[in-house]
């Protein structure tokens, strides 16, 4: 879609030599530069592809995600017997003072080894309540990576219709530039000639340095567009296709739309489960003040080398049930409950808050992607009428009815509006993917990119039962 801007040139007249021919190549010339040749062309589907797959920050999140995973085995242990082994030898000197006066001396060796296991067999159901509130903060971060994943895309569809909206201007500049060269020779020959004056010299030789200038300007612009297309995306741009909107992805009325955000949208599905973990977190906070029972099991062998010192050897073994009840505290659990109550309560406002929020850009985006159509079809009707009317000025000034300052404000109000055009068109195609994201539908599924999805479910069975282990399921 971008690029297009050039084709309304093609109305005009190619009899006229001249300036008139120079402007007439504008058209062929945009067309190069935004629309290249498809054996060599970069589509968007495979920049968004790339993105999905390369981007630091996305992959930044999944790494963050996984990291969440982990949350639900820590939980999990709480089920689990806790087994600890210990082995404890060393030197001791004893000097013992018998009833008889006498002194026993001798320096020992002795080594102690055992074995404790430890089972919790009720912790006021804070285990249960932690393996939930785990499993909550797992689903409520794979919300906030889609999250993610939609504000990657979208800022790879911006980078990608930027360097394309720059592509298209610099070439319509330095098809300016050209057309003001030649004005500024013809006027100079007239010049010589008599036929005009020095002003109109003057004034063609102006706009020619106003010409550069926005060159040089739209140069720099493009410069930065592809150092962000490169940030973003993960490779330099070369030659990039048009890129078209993804209206039919999209809700059919407004209503629709906030519907859609308000049910759909990754960050207010992360906020729900958010709440669910706030609500849960009073429940662990609660269990503090219920009993808590344990069982234990222990064995021990300790051995000593001097026979004559008390005892040579000695081997135990024990199971002992512990329940223990909470009678005061100081106040700290107490303090804690109330402090997760209130950040329960903020839970929910912040719910509340970003559902406003969906619903408020749902409805901007909408109304942005409708005012982009419009727009784009008012600036191919300026292209025209004032593709038009500059060949009507060039004929009424060749015919002495027109001055030469005439022919070069119907110029400027030509690449004027034809820069109005690539940023309409450009505008347009980030609108409609900024509605798809504002409804939570911009993914890799609903695009059908060409690229696996990433699907973080799969990290998580991987760990969640695991009893051991030091290394990743990546290997890491």
């Amino acid at each position: 879609m971008i690029g297009r801007a050039a084709r309304a040139g093609r109305v005009m007249t190619r009899r006229r030599p001249g300036a008139g021919a120079v402007l007439a190549t504008w058209a062929a010339l945009a067309l190069c530069g935004a629309l290249p040749s498809a054996a060599w062309a970069e589509a968007l589907p495979e920049a968004l592809a790339r993105a999905y797959q390369t981007n630091p920050q996305l992959n930044a999140e999944r790494a963050r995600q996984r990291a969440t995973d982990e949350n639900v085995p820590q939980a999990l242990a709480g089920y689990r017997p806790q087994i600890v082994a210990s082995l404890s030898a060393g030197l001791q000197s004893v000097r013992n003072l018998l009833p008889d006066n006498t002194i026993q001396t001798g320096n020992l060796k002795p080594w102690i080894i055992g074995v404790t296991v430890t089972q919790t067999l009720f912790n006021g159901f804070r285990t249960a309540n932690n393996v939930r509130a785990a499993e909550l903060q797992v689903q409520s971060g794979r919300e906030a990576l889609r999250n993610v994943g939609q504000g990657v895309l979208l800022d790879a569809v911006t980078a990608y219709t930027n360097v394309l909206a720059n592509q298209s201007l610099v070439e319509a500049q330095r098809s300016n530039v050209a057309f003001l060269r030649e004005t500024l020779a013809v006027t100079q020959r007239r010049l010589n000639a008599g036929d005009v004056t020095p002003t109109d010299s003057a004034q063609a030789e102006a706009r020619l340095n106003r010409g550069l200038a926005d060159l040089n300007a739209a140069e720099v612009a493009l410069a930065v567009s592809q150092a962000t297309y490169a940030q973003v995306i993960g490779n330099s741009p070369s030659q990039l296709r048009a890129a078209e909107a993804v209206d039919r992805y999209l809700p059919k009325s407004r209503e629709d739309a906030m519907t859609m955000a308000i049910r759909q949208h990754p960050a207010v599905m992360a906020a729900s489960f958010d709440v669910d973990v706030a609500s849960t977190n009073i429940r662990i906070a609660e269990g503090v003040l219920l009993p808590s029972a344990t069982i234990q099991g222990s064995a021990s062998k300790s051995r000593n080398n001097d026979p004559t010192l008390g005892t040579f050897a000695e081997d135990q073994a024990s199971i002992i049930a512990n329940v223990t009840a909470p009678i005061y505290d100081g106040g700290q659990a107490a303090a804690q409950t109330r402090q997760a109550k209130e950040i329960t309560a903020q839970s929910r406002l912040v719910l509340d808050q970003i559902r406003n929020q969906a619903r408020t850009a749902a409805v901007s985006a909408w109304v942005a992607n409708e005012g982009a159509k419009v727009a784009v079809s008012a600036s191919e009707s300026e292209v025209k009428a004032a593709t038009v009317a500059l060949q009507g000025v060039q004929r009424e000034a060749a015919g002495g009815q027109r001055t030469t300052v005439d022919v070069l404000n119907s110029q400027a109000d030509l690449i004027q509006a034809k820069a109005r055009l690539i940023g309409a068109q450009r505008d347009r195609v980030i609108a409609s993917y900024t509605l798809l994201s504002a409804i939570g539908h911009l993914d890799v599924k609903t695009l059908n990119l060409n690229t696996p999805d990433y699907l973080p479910e799969v990290h998580y069975h991987q760990v969640r039962d695991a009893w051991h282990g030091l290394r990743t399921p990546s290997g890491q």
